[in-house]
């Protein structure tokens, strides 16, 4: 008898296992091959815009999937360090072979976690309440709860033009018991697609005819502990090239080859990640895209074709991709696919990632409507959490949006749903200038230590980080820089100062860094104490002195919808004795069952006057 039963071992699974286990709950993870545990059947790079916050995220949480992330990485990049730091994340190239052995070593040495390999075929489900699983080979085995993470693995096929072949990705065997039972127990089931592109052989690519992308000179870090660093000590090149009209020509005139506009998908495939077909059908206006090549691993001598993904056949697949600048000559060992699969409707979740028709079952990732290794693994971690926390006899943990990307995320699916793979982007975060890559430790990491997944040795050296943070920006409205080494440094005569000035001061200058006052001071001994402040701090201290004002505005409307959202509606609410909501609204909160006002307030079709009555409704049943 276990305590949670983990189905599937991708980026959502790894999570979902290794954080119960580590809070001392027997648990055990069943995937189809434990040699593809945190597999990257897609882009072998982890992190993006908001993608590499949520990381930053899972990693202050007591995740794992950032710290694997620094071991394996092979290039760094921080994503728009020219811009505002709302917007700014990390983005990693992985080795995808030592990635796939860093995690499974990491699962087999967790204590309190077993690993089995095997295909679910079904639930043990009694009374709406999940009692454990059974394998295909009929075998049962009991749990308390379990979590689907299921990935593209549901009743999936992969296309190439006409061809369709009843699989997963990378060729693994596909499940169909589980699709049929979840509809079967009233799970609405739709059905999705995403797509993936060819592998090329590296040493048949003429990289001269391309852009070098290099990575960031300094090495960056997803995790916010020491002692992860990279494996292999390198950093491998990216590079760029472009479609051009000759390349969309014939991808016009052989259209009808393509599985998505043949007529042969089912699926609804990714706004925000489309195939190349797709992109020259919806933007035909632009002359070229950008397509990126990326290293897949030390250990293959095969690169990824980054934004060049399509379900074309292979005869017509094999003339695009040597049209490319750079493949004339190249040689294919893997040619793109799109791949269909199950997915459930994310409204019939609570917020914990709990289902709402069956207690104890839990889903996390592309099961859920998403896509994305990040995405993934944050629904993993949390939908662990919350099953944890019930087996404990503990509330569960709902992130607000004002609290995390993950919070974002997981409040727009279970309140609007989806019906295409959800993507997360900066801009779907109101609050995103809260939610920076730089705080989510100070956002999130009380809750890791709450929850067991946090060390007593790593919370004291965060708790050592804030009080430096609160100490050093006092300190630095007092440390005075004398104005001619301040003035050495300015290139513009017109913004000389007349006299010394602090370092708080220096750093509300728009044109002023924390690195460029360390540079500036470098050498000079008085002001030693500055030097030897951590760059962490120093980061941490810049940005809330710049953005004090737009960081206090927004968190005065976060505080606003914070107040809606402590409003709970109870769970029995019966919606149809309400009067006056409109008939629409009424529908949608019968059927999402939003557990505070917050969330019904963000329900489509649901209008402010309909939560004007409904908050009289209930508190006049309180009284």
């Amino acid at each position: 008898m276990y305590d949670i039963i983990v189905v599937g071992g991708g980026h959502a699974g790894c999570e979902a296992a290794l954080a119960p286990a580590k809070r001392g709950l027997k648990t055990l993870l069943i995937t189809g091959n434990l040699n593809m545990v945190g597999s990257m059947p897609c882009n072998p790079s982890i992190g993006g815009p908001a993608k590499g916050v949520v990381v930053r995220e899972i990693d202050a949480l007591g995740g794992y999937m950032g710290k694997n992330a620094d071991l394996c990485q092979i290039q760094t990049k921080m994503l728009n360090s020219s811009k505002g730091p709302a917007v700014r994340a990390l983005r990693f190239q992985e080795d995808k072979i030592l990635y796939v052995k860093e995690m499974k070593k990491h699962l087999e040495s967790t204590a309190n976690l077993d690993l089995l390999e095997g295909i679910v075929d079904k639930l043990i489900v009694e009374d709406n309440t999940v009692l454990g699983v059974v394998l295909e080979d009929g075998k049962k085995i009991l749990s308390k709860k379990v979590i689907l993470t299921t990935g593209t693995y549901l009743n999936s096929r992969t296309l190439r033009g006409k061809v369709i072949t009843p699989e997963g990705p990378d060729n693994q065997k596909t499940s169909y018991g589980l699709s049929k039972q979840l509809r079967d127990l009233g799970f609405t089931i739709q059905r999705l697609k995403t797509g993936t592109p060819a592998r090329i052989y590296t040493d048949s690519i003429h990289f001269e005819r391309t852009k070098l992308e290099p990575g960031d000179a300094v090495c960056h870090h997803f995790s916010y502990d020491p002692g992860y660093n990279s494996i292999l000590g390198i950093n491998v090149p990216c590079y760029l090239s472009y479609t051009n009209p000759s390349i969309h020509k014939f991808i016009m005139d052989n259209i009808t080859d393509s599985a998505m506009y043949g007529g042969i998908a089912e699926g609804i495939g990714p706004r925000y990640c489309p195939s190349i077909e797709d992109k020259i059908v919806k933007f035909s206006d632009k002359d070229r895209h950008q397509i990126f090549f990326e290293p897949e691993s030390l250990e293959l001598d095969t690169t990824y074709i980054q934004g060049y993904s399509t379900s074309m056949s292979v005869e017509t697949q094999d003339v695009m991709i040597h049209m490319l600048p750079g493949l004339e000559d190249c040689k294919v060992k893997r040619y793109a696919y799109a791949i269909e699969y199950d997915a459930i409707d994310p409204l019939e979740l609570w917020p914990s990632l709990e289902t709402k028709f069956v207690k104890g079952l839990y889903t996390a990732g592309q099961i859920n409507g998403t896509s994305g290794y990040e995405e993934a693994a944050g629904q993993g971690l949390i939908a662990a959490i919350n099953a944890s926390n019930s087996i404990l006899g503990l509330n569960p943990l709902i992130l607000r949006r004002d609290e995390s990307y993950i919070g974002v995320m997981i409040d727009d699916l279970v309140t609007k749903g989806t019906k295409e793979p959800y993507r997360l982007l900066t801009s779907r975060a109101e609050y995103r200038l809260l939610l920076r890559h730089d705080n989510a430790d100070i956002r999130l990491r009380e809750y890791g230590h709450q929850y067991g997944l946090i060390s007593d040795v790593d919370y004291a050296r965060f708790t050592q980080k804030k009080q430096d943070i609160a100490y050093y920006k006092e300190r630095l409205n007092e440390i005075k820089i004398k104005y001619n080494v301040i003035n050495d440094y300015i290139k513009n005569p017109e913004n000389f100062v007349k006299e010394s000035q602090s370092v708080i001061y220096l750093l509300k200058r728009p044109e002023f860094s924390y690195l460029d006052i360390k540079e500036m001071i470098k050498g000079i001994d008085q002001y030693d104490e500055v030097s030897n402040i951590s760059d962490e701090v120093l980061e941490q201290i810049e940005i809330d002195t710049k953005y004090v004002g737009y960081i206090k505005k927004t968190e005065e409307q976060a505080k606003k919808m914070r107040f809606y959202d402590d409003k709970e509606i109870p769970e029995d609410l019966d919606y149809d004795n309400i009067e006056n909501i409109a008939l629409e609204a009424r529908e949608k909160l019968k059927k999402i069952k939003p557990t505070t006002i917050g969330q019904a307030s963000r329900i489509s079709g649901v209008n402010p006057a309909d939560i004007t009555v409904l908050i009289i409704y209930i508190e006049g049943n309180r009284k």
